[in-house]
C-alpha cells in the first residue's frame, strides 16, 4: 500500500475522515477532479483485491461504498459535460434484484464497487420487471445485464428476462450475469445467463474482462 498517494492510501485502509480532507484540499487546490476518480478506482481496486484474500469482509465493502459515493458527490459537479464523464466511464452495466424480490444490500454493494472502478451503473433497484431490464438496455445499450436475488423462488423470473431479451433481439448483444446467496453455477445454466458472480469482486472481474479493460 506505501505505494499509494494518500488519497488512495486513505480510501484502501478505509479512513473516512482522511479520505474527505484529501478530496477537499485538492479541490481547493484546483485539482482535475478526474484524477481524483483515478486515485479513488485505484483504491476500489485494491479494496476488492482485499476482500478476495478475504483480508476485508462484507462490512469493509459497505463502508468503502460509501465514501466513495460521498466523495462522487463532491465530485460529479465539478465534471461538467458528459464528454468528460465519459472519459472516465469503462463501460455501462444496468443492474437490478429481479420482480418479487426486493433484497438491495448484495446489488448495492456491487453497484458501488463497479461505479468506484470505473464504470457507469444504471441501478434499477428491486423488484424490477423484465421489461424494465430490457427498456433499460435499449436506452443505453449497455452490454452487460447484471441480474440479482435473494429469494430461490424467484429463479423463473431470472429465466424471464433472459428469455425476453432473446424475443426482443437482445441477448446476443447482452451479457448476463447473476449473483445473490441463493444462485450457483447450476442456477446459471437452468436461467440460461452467461455468468456466475459468486462475489462483488468476482462481478467486477467480469465486467472487466466484458469490456475488456484493467
Amino acid at each position: 500500500m506505501s505505494d499509494f498517494n494518500e488519497l488512495t492510501q486513505a480510501l484502501v485502509e478505509l479512513d473516512e475522515d482522511k479520505v474527505y480532507q484529501q478530496v477537499d484540499q485538492r479541490i481547493n487546490a484546483g485539482d482535475n477532479p478526474l484524477d481524483m476518480i483515478r486515485d479513488c478506482n485505484e483504491g476500489m481496486v485494491e479494496i476488492g483485491k482485499l476482500f478476495e484474500k478475504n483480508d476485508y469482509y462484507l462490512s469493509e465493502l459497505i463502508m468503502a461504498g460509501e465514501i466513495f459515493k460521498t466523495v462522487m458527490a463532491k465530485l460529479e459537479p465539478m465534471l461538467g459535460n458528459s464528454k468528460q464523464k465519459a472519459q472516465v466511464t469503462k463501460g455501462i452495466v444496468v443492474l437490478g434484484t429481479v420482480k418479487d424480490d426486493i433484497h438491495d444490500i448484495g446489488k448495492d454493494i456491487v453497484a458501488s464497487m463497479l461505479r468506484g472502478t470505473g464504470f457507469e451503473v444504471v441501478d434499477l433497484g428491486v423488484d424490477v420487471s423484465s421489461e424494465q431490464f430490457i427498456t433499460a438496455i435499449k436506452e443505453t445499450g449497455a452490454k452487460v445485464l447484471a441480474l440479482s436475488c435473494l429469494l430461490n423462488f424467484t429463479f423463473p423470473e431470472i429465466k424471464k428476462v433472459i428469455d425476453d431479451l432473446a424475443a426482443a433481439g437482445l441477448r446476443d448483444k447482452v451479457t448476463v450475469m447473476i449473483g445473490g446467496a441463493p444462485t450457483n453455477e447450476e442456477v446459471r445454466n437452468y436461467a440460461g445467463a452467461d455468468f456466475y458472480g459468486k462475489d462483488a469482486a468476482a462481478a467486477i472481474t467480469l465486467c472487466k474482462e466484458i469490456y475488456h479493460c484493467q
